[in-house]
């Protein structure tokens, strides 16, 4: 694991609470280093921009250390106007565009009508709903389709009972909320918890970290243990089926130390952490990388992945199906050129091809026929598949030193050489740029052709969120929004957006949710993560540990 052990487990510094109740348009500040319990507004930004105005709204802020502020913002209640209620996936049928293509959540209306339809001949309470979307910078909304629904449950398990009756009669459905539809309507309940680091005062270090290695996942909590950390968030995607990639493998890119270990998708955004976090920045990033010896060079398509598997896509041009971002679509190519490196894990990924095994210089020790095996102490390696293999077979001769060179660029095209003391996570999409909105959920592989199911899933309906930006006085912020439940209804990509430019952030994005979303203060995590099996173990996480002594 890429660690900073700090002998033992997070420590409280010079606790301080204040709770503050919140008129509508008046709030204490995410960022107040409070010093007194007194109940008190610290300045006038407006309430979080959730649900009507009038909203009751509390933030309840603690210094963890000097400079690293944990707000807990509190807005609404139970809307009584929520209920349970039982949606159901709707087949093509005559009437749908494909009458081929697999039951969906959204249908077009005739199909939607239908289905409800035949629901009610059989006795149940059915209805179509028409799903429309708002706008957002690079994705013209409007109605994203119709959805049929069945009944209104005061509790889960009365709609978890009228699911069964639903199947048991030959029909397929899902249980869910109704405050999870994104209404702006909706009274509540949010429960969103804030980390500010203030540059000015921060004498520790924010820092991004992995598991035990690249291929395998762990839980915030015992990164942010093992490390000694105040606090942490979870941080970029990551692959989590294997018929993906090696679970754990970030999703996108992933620089640590400097040290380039996961390559990006190309032109999606990063979250650029330098100097110990002394300063923070979102910028997109694209790459390119290669093999070198003897006046030869090969084209790389990867760094610490299963060759021929790219998550969330965004890579070569003969890739299927895209080269685009393509968010939670594995793409494939059977030709490929993946580098190792020693944080990958035990063993290489094994399959058909060639495998160049390097020493610590990166001298060829060994070719091996069929990929996969451990690295040499110090050592890395390079793997190829289909036409690639002759290629590498030729160039990688015993005794003969390879040069693997990787460069990454940011949106305006200029070299991003990043320093010890720089870690990059992958994220997705951008949420606010300078100060204004800017939620790009198409350019960053968020919309998906012929398919608004995944779109209304993801992006339109609310789920748990973890956000990261900058504010205009250089503080880096760290959000979490819990979801999926009663409890706290979770946040729309547009109501992150509009969330975090409340919260005074100048640049913001969205970093992975939904059961990855989770936050650890003083050796605990205080939010809800979603899954039901509790903490969700995560690709990376960023820690804000203390200052060395």
């Amino acid at each position: 694991m890429k660690k900073r052990r700090l002998g033992g487990a997070a420590v409280a510094l010079g606790v301080v609470l204040a709770v503050t109740s919140l008129p509508a348009r008046a709030s204490a500040s995410p960022t107040a280093d409070t010093r007194t319990a007194d109940t008190r507004t610290a300045d006038t930004r407006a309430a979080l921009p959730l649900g009507p105005a009038g909203l009751a709204e509390t933030r309840t802020t603690q210094t963890l250390q000097p400079g690293l502020t944990l707000t807990r913002i509190v807005r609404g209640a139970v809307d009584p106007a929520h209920h349970w209620t039982v949606e159901a996936t709707i087949p093509g049928g005559d009437t749908s565009p494909d009458p081929d293509a697999p039951p969906t959540t959204l249908k077009d209306k005739a199909s939607a009508e239908q289905l409800a339809a035949d629901l009610r001949a059989d006795g149940f309470d059915a209805r179509a709903e028409q799903v429309t979307t708002p706008s957002t910078t690079d994705y013209a909304g409007g109605t994203l389709g119709w959805r049929v629904r069945i009944g209104s449950f005061t509790s889960q398990s009365a709609a978890a009972t009228e699911r069964i009756r639903i199947i048991n009669a030959g029909y397929s459905g899902s249980v869910t909320y109704t405050g999870w539809d994104g209404a702006t309507t909706d009274r509540g309940p949010w429960r969103i918890d804030v980390l500010t680091v203030d540059p000015r005062t921060f004498r520790g270090t924010l820092d991004a970290a992995f598991g035990p290695d690249i291929e395998n996942r762990e839980t915030v909590s015992t990164l942010a243990t093992d490390s000694g950390a105040v606090a942490a968030v979870n941080a970029g995607f990551f692959v989590l089926d294997p018929r993906s990639g090696a679970p754990g493998d970030p999703a996108g890119i992933g620089v640590y130390d400097g040290r380039l270990l996961s390559e990006p998708v190309s032109g999606r955004p990063g979250l650029v952490v330098r100097d110990g976090g002394r300063s923070a920045e979102i910028t997109r990033l694209t790459w390119e990388g290669r093999v070198a010896a003897r006046g030869t060079t090969l084209p790389l398509n990867g760094v610490n992945r299963v060759p021929g598997l790219i998550r969330n896509c965004g890579g070569s041009e003969d890739d299927s199906p895209t080269s685009l971002p393509l968010h939670d679509v594995t793409c494939t190519n059977p030709d490929q050129l993946v580098a190792f490196t020693q944080e990958y894990g035990a063993n290489t990924p094994q399959g058909e091809g060639v495998e160049a095994v390097l020493d610590s210089r990166g001298r060829v020790l060994e070719l091996r026929s069929v990929r996969g095996g451990p690295l040499p102490s110090g050592g890395s390696s390079i793997q190829a598949t289909g036409r690639h293999v002759g290629a590498l077979t030729a160039l990688a001769r015993p005794g003969e030193r390879l040069r693997v060179e990787t460069t990454l660029r940011d949106e305006q095209g200029r070299r991003v050489t990043p320093s010890p003391g720089t870690d990059i996570v992958n994220a997705g999409p951008e949420l606010v740029r300078d100060g204004r909105l800017h939620v790009t959920p198409a350019t960053d592989g968020m919309v998906h052709q012929g398919d608004p199911s995944w779109y209304y899933g993801w992006v339109h309906k609310r789920n748990p969120r973890t956000l990261a930006g900058t504010d205009a006085a250089g503080r880096t912020v760290l959000v979490t929004a819990d979801g999926r439940s009663t409890a706290s209804l979770g946040l729309s990509i547009t109501e992150s957006a509009k969330v975090a430019r409340s919260l005074g952030l100048r640049d913001a994005v969205n970093l992975d949710g939904g059961g990855s979303t989770t936050m650890v203060a003083n050796g605990q995590v205080i939010n809800d993560p979603s899954d039901a099996a509790g903490e969700r173990p995560v690709g990376d996480a960023l820690l804000i540990l203390p200052r060395r002594s």
